[in-house]
C-alpha cells in the first residue's frame, strides 16, 4: 500500500520508518518546495502533487498549516486522513475552541478577538492575567502575548492589530483571548482511531517546556483517575471529528482536573516515547489507522522518558553507553533551538528510570538539556 504524507520533516520520516515493516511505501510532499521526496533518504522524485495523489492509496499530514489548495486537492481524492476538517481545526484555535465547546470538553474561559472592541471586552470579562494567542499561526510559544495589570495594553494591541491586518478575505486572522490558568503541570495524551471507529489510547504523558518548547516527557506515572479524564476527552474529540489516525490532546492539570490546552491532529512530539515504551509506537498506529489495518497495542511496556535534542550537532557518545537508551536523529542541519532529534530512555520502574536519567544528567549539560536532573530526582523519590 502506498502512503503520501503532506510535509517532509521528522514526523514524516518516522512514519515512513514505522510503515516499512507493515509493507507500506511512503513518500512525502514538501509544500515549501513543491517536491515529492523519500522522507528518509531525501531522494527527490519526478512527480507532481497530482501524480502523487493518484499514486497514493492513503494520504495524511505531519503538520496543520497546509496550503489551502493542497488541502482541497487531497480532500477531493477521498483518500485523506484524518481529513480537512480535522486539519483545519488543529490549525485554527477558534475552530478548536468551538469543537471543544460543542463536544462538552472543558478548556480555559476564552473570547475571540478580531477588533479592538473585542479586546476591551475580553479584558473586562476574563480579567487579568490574560494570554492571547494567534488563531491561525504560532507554535512552540510563538504568536502569543501576556497581559497583566501593569502591561502596556496599547503596545500589545498595536502588535495584535498588525497581525490581524495581515489576514485576507479568504484567510481572515483572529486572536484567541484566554484566562491565564494557574496550572500544576502540563500533560498530554496520544491516541489512535481507526476507520472502523476502533480507539486505542496511550498512557498519559507529563511534559516539561522551556521557553515554550517541549524539552522532556515522561510516560508511566499517572493515576487512573487522571488517565480516565484524559481518555474521555480524547474519545469525545476523536468521535466528534470522525477522526482517523493519531491525535494528540494537551491539557493543563489544575489540582487533578484537566482542561484542554490544544489539540494536534497528527503524531506528536510528546508521543515519541512510544517508540521504546509501547509495543506499537504512535507512528506505527497512525500508519495502521490510515491504511485500514487493526490498531496495535498502546499498553505501556516500561516507564519511558523522551528528551528533545535542540540545536545540537550531535549528542555525547557516552549517552549510548547508558543501558536502555535509544537516540533518534532527523537528518537536519543544526540551527539554534531546532529539533534535531530525541533520546528515549526506559526503566523497569519509575525509580529505575530516575536513576538512568540521573546518569544521563551527568553527561548532558543542563543548559542544553534542561530539567533532566530535576526529573531524575523526582522519580527516584517517587
Amino acid at each position: 500500500m502506498n502512503i503520501l504524507v503532506l510535509g517532509a520533516g521528522q514526523l514524516a520520516r518516522m512514519m515512513s520508518l514505522a510503515g516499512t515493516p507493515l509493507n507500506l511505501v511512503t513518500l512525502a510532499y514538501d509544500s515549501s518546495s513543491a517536491n515529492v521526496i523519500d522522507p528518509v533518504s531525501f531522494k527527490q522524485y519526478d512527480m507532481s502533487l497530482q501524480e502523487a495523489i493518484i499514486w497514493a492509496d492513503s494520504i495524511t499530514a505531519e503538520f496543520e498549516h497546509i496550503p489551502l489548495d493542497v488541502l482541497a486537492l487531497c480532500q477531493a481524492s477521498n483518500k485523506f486522513y484524518p481529513g480537512a476538517e480535522a486539519i483545519a481545526t488543529g490549525g485554527d484555535r477558534a475552530k478548536e475552541k468551538a469543537l471543544l465547546d460543542n463536544a462538552n470538553v472543558p478548556s480555559a474561559p476564552h473570547r475571540l478577538i478580531t477588533e479592538r472592541l473585542h479586546f476591551d471586552e475580553a479584558l473586562k470579562s476574563l480579567g487579568y492575567p490574560l494570554v492571547l494567542k494567534t488563531c491561525q499561526a504560532g507554535y512552540d510559544g510563538k504568536g502569543q502575548w501576556r497581559v497583566k495589570k501593569d502591561s502596556n495594553v496599547e503596545q500589545i494591541w498595536s502588535e495584535m492589530s498588525e497581525f490581524l491586518s495581515r489576514g485576507s478575505a479568504q484567510q481572515p486572522h483572529a486572536i484567541l483571548a484566554e484566562q491565564m490558568i494557574n496550572f500544576d503541570r502540563e500533560v498530554s495524551i496520544i491516541g489512535a482511531r481507526g476507520k472502523n471507529g476502533e480507539v486505542k489510547i496511550y498512557p498519559l504523558t507529563e511534559n516539561q517546556h522551556t521557553n515554550g518548547v517541549l524539552t522532556l516527557s515522561v510516560a508511566g506515572k499517572e493515576k487512573s483517575d487522571i488517565q480516565s479524564q484524559a481518555e474521555e476527552a480524547f474519545t469525545k474529540i476523536a468521535n466528534a471529528l470522525n477522526y482517523v489516525g493519531v491525535l494528540a490532546v494537551e491539557f493543563f492539570d489544575v489540582e487533578g482536573d484537566l482542561l484542554v490546552n490544544e489539540i494536534a491532529p497528527r503524531v506528536h512530539n510528546s508521543g515519541h516515547w512510544s517508540q521504546q515504551g509501547a509495543h506499537a509506537s504512535q507512528f506505527e498506529n497512525h500508519m495502521r489507522a490510515i491504511a485500514g489495518l487493526p490498531l496495535g497495542s498502546t499498553a505501556l511496556l516500561r516507564p519511558t522518558a523522551m528528551i528533545n535534542v535542540l540545536g545540537e550537532k550531535e549528542i555525547p557518545m557516552q549517552v549510548l553507553a547508558v543501558s536502555d537508551v535509544t537516540s533518534h536523529w532527523y537528518g537536519k542541519s543544526p540551527k539554534p533551538g531546532r529539533k534535531m532529534g530525541h533520546i528515549n530512555v526506559s526503566g523497569n520502574t519509575l525509580h529505575e528510570l530516575g536513576e538512568k536519567l540521573a546518569e544521563l544528567a551527568e553527561i548532558l549539560p543542563e543548559e542544553n538539556y534542561p530539567g533532566v536532573i530535576d526529573t531524575a530526582k523526582s522519580l527516584i523519590l517517587n
